[in-house]
């Protein structure tokens, strides 16, 4: 079934409804906020680092996963966290948690938006690359722009979640960039994906800093305080749109000229980034090429060094 309109937009249901509602997804993305402080405080230890990603066990089995990977072990396995850290380096860790938590959220189908598992993560992963690479260049904090690319559409998990609780049958049209689903969403709800997510990272604790943007991703320049940031995303958008495009396909239309201004892009600058975004993108898949059993035979068989 099509989006109908005026399913909920008396006002009466709004995105916390969504959020109050969700039983089934993880907490693990509270780890992000605590770690991005532990990594901004100078004082912060590497043990402290550990115990962090050590309080969830699915994350510190991901973390090993990956810390295992045949891009990071070149043959030589490790068994604990501390390690693992230790073996990536601690400048990438963030990072790692960061992809430790999305694939806890973020793999998996949205029926309500026809979206498939690989297509989700590889389009988020594709975000939080692109939103890194515009911070290095505009002088933005690179940890939280990664991390608003990383889960700018953790809002269509959400309704994609209660809409198999309550709308199974319900489906909403996705135009692409720049404005995705935003017309079928309004039109059932009132509100969009990107109200969803930024009242979810709110749940989860996440700074006004990293909610804001996603708030605003589709009206960049109207975020109070933020602007910079939602620009830069709703630019990372564009990029990552334009570099999972199938071969051949048109690219979307550029963002606005002001909002490519905000992060300091140059005319033209933007298309020029597609294929260093499409590279980095097929080295992180490179990375994550970790076997789904290789963390369960982690938990089979050293369950105390992991979990201790």
């Amino acid at each position: 079934m099509i989006a109908e309109p005026g399913t909920f937009v008396d006002g009466t249901f709004g995105p916390d409804d969504i959020v109050r509602e969700l039983k089934h997804l993880p907490s693990a993305p509270k780890v992000l906020p605590r770690l991005k402080r532990l990594l901004s405080d100078g004082n912060s230890s590497l043990l402290e680092i550990v115990a962090l990603i050590r309080l969830d066990p699915a994350i510190a089995a991901r973390v090993l996963a990956v810390a295992n990977s045949a891009y990071y072990a070149k043959g030589v396995r490790c068994f604990n966290v501390e390690e693992a850290v230790h073996r990536v380096g601690y400048a990438q860790v963030y990072e790692l948690v960061s992809f430790a938590v999305a694939s806890q959220v973020l793999i998996r189908p949205l029926a309500v938006y026809d979206i498939e598992a690989d297509d989700l993560w590889k389009s988020s992963v594709a975000c939080a690359l692109a939103a890194e690479m515009l911070a290095t260049r505009s002088g933005q904090d690179r940890d939280i722009a990664y991390t608003v690319g990383l889960l700018h559409c953790l809002g269509m998990v959400a309704i994609d979640t209660w809409a198999l609780l309550h709308r199974p049958e319900l489906r909403l049209r996705n135009t692409g960039f720049p404005r995705e689903a935003i017309g079928a969403e309004r039109a059932v709800f009132g509100f969009t994906q990107a109200d969803t997510g930024a009242a979810l990272l709110k749940h989860w604790e996440f700074p006004r800093a990293m909610c804001e943007p996603v708030r605003w991703q589709y009206a960049p320049r109207a975020s109070d305080g933020y602007a910079r940031m939602a620009c830069l995303l709703h630019c990372a958008k564009w990029l990552r749109s334009a570099a999972c495009a199938a071969p051949g396909a048109e690219l979307p239309p550029l963002p606005a000229e002001a909002a490519q201004q905000m992060v300091r892009l140059r005319a033209g600058e933007l298309p020029s980034l597609v294929n260093e975004l499409k590279h980095r993108v097929d080295e992180v898949s490179s990375l994550l090429d970790v076997e789904d059993d290789g963390t369960a035979a982690l938990r089979d068989h050293f369950p105390a060094q992991i979990w201790a």
